[in-house]
């Protein structure tokens, strides 16, 4: 019996996935006019993998195009229309002054026909002006209304590139240069995809918790990883969980991040995980086959002061793999019998030998 850390575990099978995976549609129609990958390409974000050819998608940009063109020449033919008719007003209304400050000067020199004329003249000229600056702004909304419209199939045109949304490698392709390739922009199109493409350079490894352990998980409990392609041994911390048991196994998802910047490994390979799911510093502990139950309570067979057998029950902690802790019953160097038990009887005399089975590496066990 003596103190020591101890650590309880859980060894699971592991699946290597993705980090991220994903099938590229296009989102527009076309044909196939250039496939610049194959299966297993590296490609980075952004390099494109595939470009489409619509015409009649080239033809709406022309007209588009062709739309501002007309708005703004209407907008500058507007422009001049507002300038004459702020000439036609300017002259218009300094003839109309100059006639009404004859009229005040010497009353009855401008018959007053022809002075309502000019008055007339004059104020129409000056509502030809506010016509003109509202046809002004009409065709400069009408350049917004196509600058907009060439906005749009511009971006319908852009969508005839298809590009990398991440690193990744390219794990399948389904088109080839001619293939027509419907828009993947509505959920009920059964469009073909181009590629599939799978972020490889980071895995998730994905290890199924039993129920009973799911409460011992937590963001950054410590794992350790055994590759079964390599044999190689690595170790990793839980990144993340579900947080929900799947109701037909009765067990809960956790993921190690795994860096694999070389490719080394590859989706869908296992490993041989372990997870702490307990672990204590400075515990009374005693080798697993020291530990007896009977009636479902445990006990342990000790040697007491007078080399006596004598059975003591006990209250276990956590479990490790060959040792379990002991929080009541027994205290620190007693001896405790740790095999062969049904050798012997309660109050037998005995002469004890003392055993390294199972010690930790920092302390012997009695």
């Amino acid at each position: 019996m003596t103190k020591g850390d101890l650590a309880s575990t859980l060894t699971v099978a592991g699946e290597f996935q993705p980090y991220q995976e994903v099938e590229l549609h296009a989102k527009v129609s076309g044909y196939i006019r250039r496939i610049n990958v194959d299966i297993g390409d590296r490609v980075k974000s952004g390099q494109v993998i595939a470009t489409l050819e619509v015409p009649e998608l080239n033809a709406q940009v022309a007209a588009s195009q062709a739309q501002i063109r007309h708005s703004q020449s209407e907008i500058a033919r507007a422009q001049n229309e507002v300038t004459l008719a702020q000439s036609n007003y300017a002259a218009l209304h300094a003839a109309y002054t100059r006639l009404s400050e004859a009229s005040k000067r010497r009353p009855g020199l401008i018959a007053e026909q022809e002075l309502d004329d000019s008055r007339a003249k004059d104020q129409d000229a000056e509502a030809k002006i506010n016509v003109a600056k509202s046809a002004l702004e009409a065709t400069k909304e009408q350049l917004g209304i196509s600058k907009a419209d060439n906005q749009r199939v511009q971006s319908l045109e852009d969508y005839s590139i298809v590009t990398a949304p991440f690193t990744g490698v390219v794990t399948m392709r389904y088109a080839d240069v001619g293939s027509l390739i419907q828009a993947g922009t509505a959920s009920n199109t059964q469009s073909m995809p181009v590629v599939k493409l799978a972020q490889s350079d980071l895995l998730r490894l994905r290890m199924p918790v039993p129920e009973e352990d799911v409460p011992f998980i937590k963001i950054g409990g410590d794992v350790r990883i055994k590759l079964q392609a390599t044999g190689k041994t690595i170790s990793g911390k839980i990144i993340r969980f579900t947080r929900e048991l799947t109701t037909s196994t009765r067990t809960m998802l956790a993921e190690v991040d795994v860096p694999n910047p070389d490719l080394a490994l590859s989706t869908g390979m296992t490993a041989e995980t372990t997870i702490v799911l307990q672990a204590q510093k400075n515990v009374l502990t005693v080798p697993a086959g020291a530990v007896l139950k009977e009636d479902s309570q445990a006990y342990v067979l000790i040697v007491d002061t007078g080399n006596k057998v004598q059975k003591v029950r006990i209250t276990l902690g956590i479990q490790g793999s060959d040792r379990v802790e002991i929080t009541q019953g027994l205290s620190e160097h007693q001896t405790v019998i740790v095999s062969g038990q049904q050798n012997y009887e309660v109050g037998q005399v005995v002469r004890p030998k003392l055993s390294t089975i199972g010690m930790p590496k920092q302390a012997g066990d009695q």
